[in-house]
């Protein structure tokens, strides 16, 4: 007798999420129960997002200049050429979002949190530029940036450093003794070609959440928290690169 499909139908008052017929009534109920908390919590990220949207009309911001180097990342990294904040848009109504490394001056090696959310924007950089404009911006000069993506394959993002600029101070990813922050900034460009500032974030939230506040920029804990492990306190490491290990089928 064929069995009738259970998934995505409600049964005993529960929303199935798959056709296994040995479930049982307690893992049910509290899959359930986990079900209408992650709908609340999809609610609260759309809530969250709207206010976001209607942000106030944001302060306008200096014409800062940074420096980029050629397009092609394996090529050589000359010439350098100047390029201004308002010409990071490449198209009138999209917005500009900065990324900014803690690369350079006191961060003398380059954050392996900040490239684990890089690796991930150079995977979705042409979904991106779909909607928006992507860039990141290191204290590091160009050659020591352009070096350290090379060893990521960062061949979809485009690098910039501050160089002598005080972006990276006034937008609050570096202080004065030249200490760096992870941040993430959006842009806006007026029909007269002002650039005003929409959003920052910062990883500190409050006093008691130092490493939280831009978790959604990178899917990698959000597949942790899928696990019964969960994230634990596992962090990212340079150590192990970009190579993922062999199955294990391949190595036999």
């Amino acid at each position: 007798m064929e069995m009738r499909a259970m998934v995505n139908t409600t049964i005993d008052r529960t929303f199935r999420q798959t056709n296994l017929t040995n479930e049982s009534p307690e893992y049910l109920a509290k899959r359930e129960e986990l079900r209408l908390a992650e709908i609340e919590l999809m609610r609260q990220r759309e809530r969250v997002a709207e206010l976001r949207r209607h942000l106030p009309q944001g302060a306008l911001i200096q014409h800062y200049q940074f420096e980029e180097g050629p397009r092609d990342l394996d090529g050589v990294d000359a010439p350098v050429r100047t390029v201004r904040l308002s010409e990071l848009f490449t198209k009138p109504n999209r917005s500009l979002v900065i990324y900014h490394l803690m690369y350079g001056k006191r961060q003398t090696k380059a954050c392996p949190m900040c490239t684990a959310w890089l690796d991930g924007a150079n995977g979705v950089a042409h979904h991106l530029a779909q909607n928006l404009d992507f860039a990141v911006v290191a204290a590091a000069d160009i050659p020591t940036l352009r070096a350290h993506a090379r060893t990521r394959g960062w061949d979809r993002l485009r690098l910039l450093s501050a160089g002598k600029s005080t972006f990276k101070y006034d937008l609050g990813s570096e202080d004065r003794e030249g200490h760096q922050d992870s941040t993430i900034s959006v842009f806006t460009r007026d029909a007269d070609g002002s650039v005003r500032h929409f959003y920052s974030a910062h990883p500190r939230m409050a006093p008691d959440i130092q490493e939280r506040g831009i978790d959604l920029l990178a899917p990698i804990w959000h597949f942790m928290d899928l696990t019964p492990q969960g994230r634990g306190d596992w962090y990212t490491s340079l150590d192990y690169g970009t190579t993922v290990p062999a199955r294990q089928n391949d190595a036999a």
